[in-house]
């Protein structure tokens, strides 16, 4: 049968295992013969179907699926009965709660008295035998499953990584996989240098502290040598280089939510999304006083999910025509020139965003900073000089160096010509009655 896709039509058929469960195998072309483009997808029902953060297996469904099509012949070989690798939906639930009690998805296993990994594949060798494949170019992170193939009778002549970008909620488990488990780089190119592919992000983030009462938040901008993130007419595109914005990518990759003040929605229209490397495109966050984020805005597409941050000072019927096109809408109390920022930020916790990455304006950047509600700056400079022009961070109060903020934890990166600079806010002494 043919099964239409986000990635173009595939030929879908099911076999029949020996092992009592039912695979699939989804392919693209005549995938008999030599060389055939291959991925072999272990089961993930929490991963694949309901977008899971806490691995990367949905990220590497789609990433398998968009390869074959754009070679135009392949084979993805989707295999039930694999689930949490081997141990059954109700076992990895109960992993689930071993890793959040501080155990790592290998010893979560062990502390229930289950395989590591309890995955056999030769019923997908099987498969791929009777669609006549003999070797296969095969996509993975992991050697064993080019091994167990191999002993089953299929040449694994060549073997492509399937890296996809870190989450905070995934990184341990991406970690362990690859040095507990021998998983080849499955969380992509590390920093500090950073030359092609994907991006592994985290470096940046630092020590993602959890919080009660607030998401941790990352401040993210790029500004030229001159400290400009945008020339006096309002224009930004682009201050940095297609490297340093792969990188951005992959920071909100790592991140719950993105967050945005609505002049940079009206002025620039991002999409915030993480179109230049294989991750999740995060909650997107507009704060919007009074709700001007034009209906046509490409931060409210259907990309990922939005919420937009406003008052009671907004239109009733702008709030319902949001919501009814599937716009989360939170209002809160106004704040000095704005929402208030805490209550915006606890809104957020609310929603699940854990993480926060804030990428602009100046005045949201300024705010944020001037509220002390931020815990991770990240500063991409680029070898570029405008002059006259917007700054990042604008009157914070400051009369004296020593009432400055101060940063500590530097650690610095290279993204092509640009240099990203990170650091940590030192939070201040309380001040002397």
């Amino acid at each position: 049968m043919v099964l239409p896709t986000p990635f173009g039509e595939f030929d879908v058929r099911a076999f029949e295992c020996t092992s009592g469960y039912v695979y699939l195998a989804v392919s693209r072309g005549r995938p008999a013969g030599d060389d055939v483009l291959t991925r072999v997808h272990s089961e993930c029902l929490t991963g694949d179907t309901l977008g899971s953060l806490r691995c990367d297996c949905g990220v590497q469904l789609r990433a398998a699926l968009g390869a074959i099509a754009a070679a135009g012949r392949g084979v993805l070989v989707y295999v039930t009965g694999h689930e949490g690798r081997g141990i059954g939906i109700v076992n990895k639930l109960r992993a689930y709660i071993e890793q959040d009690g501080g155990a790592d998805t290998l010893d979560a296993n062990v502390r229930l008295g289950l395989a590591v990994d309890a995955r056999e594949y030769a019923d997908a060798a099987g498969v791929l035998q009777a669609l006549g494949v003999r070797s296969v170019e095969l996509m993975t992170n992991n050697p064993a499953k080019g091994a167990a193939l191999a002993a089953a009778g299929i040449e694994v002549r060549a073997v492509r990584s399937l890296a996809t970008a870190s989450h905070v909620r995934n990184a341990t488990y991406l970690r362990t996989k690859q040095e507990r488990m021998g998983h080849v780089q499955p969380r992509g190119v590390p920093l500090p240098a950073l030359v092609d592919g994907t991006p592994d992000a985290m470096a940046l983030l630092g020590h993602v502290g959890p919080r009660s009462d607030r998401p941790y938040v990352v401040l993210k901008y790029a500004q030229t040598l001159d400290g400009r993130i945008a020339t006096a007419t309002g224009d930004s595109k682009w201050i940095s280089g297609t490297e340093e914005r792969t990188l951005s990518h992959a920071l909100r990759a790592a991140c719950d939510g993105v967050l945005v003040g609505v002049g940079t929605v009206l002025q620039d229209d991002p999409q915030l999304t993480v179109r230049m490397v294989r991750g999740t495109s995060p909650v997107r966050a507009v704060l919007d006083t009074t709700l001007r984020t034009p209906s046509t805005a490409k931060v409210l597409g259907p990309d990922a999910a939005t919420v937009v941050l406003t008052t009671d000072a907004a239109p009733p019927d702008r709030r319902e025509e949001l919501q009814a096109a599937g716009v989360a809408v939170r209002v809160v109390p106004p704040g000095p020139g704005g929402v208030d920022l805490g209550p915006a930020l606890a809104a957020l916790g609310e929603f699940g965003v854990r993480t926060l990455l804030v990428e602009g304006g100046s005045r949201v950047l300024t705010s944020l900073l001037a509220a002390g509600f931020v815990d991770r700056l990240v500063v991409s400079v680029s070898p570029t000089i405008i002059g006259s022009g917007t700054e990042a961070v604008g009157q914070l109060g400051t009369r004296r160096i020593a009432e400055g903020l101060r940063l500590a934890n530097r650690s610095v990166h290279l993204a092509g010509d640009d240099v990203l600079l990170a650091w940590d806010l030192v939070e201040r002494e309380p001040s002397d009655p």
